[in-house]
């Protein structure tokens, strides 16, 4: 989110919840128990991504820098947030194709239904789950599979 680079190679080994994200949506409060889980988990190899994006209704209208205040301001945000980016579209960024392309992910083909819709990533880099962004981020399903061994 400041400019510098992010190599998701330094995450192997590590659970990965992808999460599109934005600042004017109904579900913006999610970011409150994404960083629950964050705080509760990020000592035993899980990390969220979050990726703001303005793909749906204008909800994320800020440059980087009102983002991360706002983030940090409101939520308290410290899991890594990156640029904001496309998650469709003819502009969508290469990490959504793959992970809404099931020639390039091996899972399953899928789009991005609004804000906050969460992609659970294995220690091997492989996708495992595609939930909904109504799936709230302390739900039984995420927090089983953080758990699972």
């Amino acid at each position: 989110m400041y400019g510098n680079d992010f190599d998701f190679a330094t995450l192997k080994g590590k659970k990965i919840l992808i999460v599109n994200t934005a600042s004017e949506c109904g579900l913006t409060p999610q970011y409150q128990d994404l960083e629950s889980i964050y705080e509760k988990y990020k000592d035993k190899n899980f990390v969220i991504v979050g990726f703001p994006a303005n793909n749906f209704g204008a909800q994320e209208p800020g440059s980087n820098e009102q983002i991360a205040k706002f983030c940090k301001e409101n939520y308290g945000v410290t899991f890594p947030m990156m640029s904001k980016i496309s998650v469709k579209g003819n502009d969508m960024h290469k990490l959504y194709q793959f992970l809404t392309q099931k020639s390039k992910n091996g899972l399953q083909d899928s789009e991005v239904e609004w804000n906050f819709q969460k992609y659970l990533i294995n220690e091997k880099g492989v996708l495992t789950k595609v939930l909904s962004p109504r799936v709230l981020p302390t739900d039984a399903e995420i927090v089983g599979w953080i758990n699972e061994k």
